[in-house]
């Protein structure tokens, strides 16, 4: 993943990023038990407090293990597609346990009764850290709004807008890693009567941590910061905070 040194004002962000405490760990973003191995290169890390730090690697590990759980309709590691899930599951028989639990069958479709409140903080917790590294935003309030879904129950034209790059209205912080992202993109566009002009539009896109596993954009449009998150092509999420 390229590393983009910030040039924004440090001042912006002091202390935890979840609670304001005095930052003495480091915490990678995304969670490493979203990736495989061998890991990319210069993950981004934030600052966090130990108690923060520690408090989420439970939660994480849940669900992590529910995606790939429910990807394969089983909670056998010999069916899980990620080695180091698998091996997550044989060595956490109670979470194993936990997920399987809540499994159900309807005819021939299988359902597992999702843990909301566990995947929300997880979710809200990778944005908050996007929002801090990428855009130099302190997001520590609750969002505006925030949504999760498997990618599969989205409409064609919504999965097509979510995935799309941001068109740029306004600048967020100067100097942000996210502003240093933007490209500027050439489009032909063609009139009634067929003339055609170029018209100049700079676009955020997608930052692919790991190809297939991880994805995200950090949006911040003048007060609003969207963070929008992809996890293993399966799982997208969506947070806003109006600032």
């Amino acid at each position: 993943m390229e590393q983009l040194r910030d040039y924004a004002d440090e001042r912006l962000l002091l202390g935890c990023i979840y609670c304001g405490a005095q930052d003495n760990t480091r915490e990678h973003v995304p969670s490493r038990v979203l990736l495989d191995k061998p890991y990319p290169e210069n993950l981004p890390v934030v600052g966090a407090c130990h108690p923060c730090n520690n408090g989420f690697s439970k939660d994480e590990e849940y669900v992590a293990c529910l995606i790939e759980s429910v990807i394969a309709g089983s909670t056998e590691p010999a069916k899980i597609r990620r080695p180091t899930i698998a091996t997550l599951l044989e060595r956490s028989p109670a979470l194993r346990a936990r997920i399987e639990a809540s499994k159900t069958r309807d005819g021939n479709k299988i359902i597992f009764e999702v843990e909301h409140d566990r995947v929300r903080r997880v979710l809200l917790k990778l944005a908050r850290c996007h929002a801090a590294y990428e855009l130099k935003q302190e997001c520590r309030e609750e969002p505006t709004s925030i949504w999760w879904q498997p990618m599969a129950l989205l409409t064609e034209q919504f999965l097509e807008e979510f995935n799309a790059p941001h068109m740029i209205q306004t600048y967020g912080e100067i100097g942000s890693r996210g502003m240093q992202r933007l490209c500027v993109a050439e489009i032909k566009l063609a009139d009634p009567n067929g003339e055609e002009r170029i018209v100049h539009m700079i676009l955020n896109d997608w930052v692919d941590v790991q190809e297939g596993r991880y994805r995200f954009q950090a949006i911040d449009d003048g007060g609003i910061v969207r963070i929008k998150i992809v996890i293993g092509e399966y799982l997208a999420c969506e947070a806003i905070w109006e600032l």
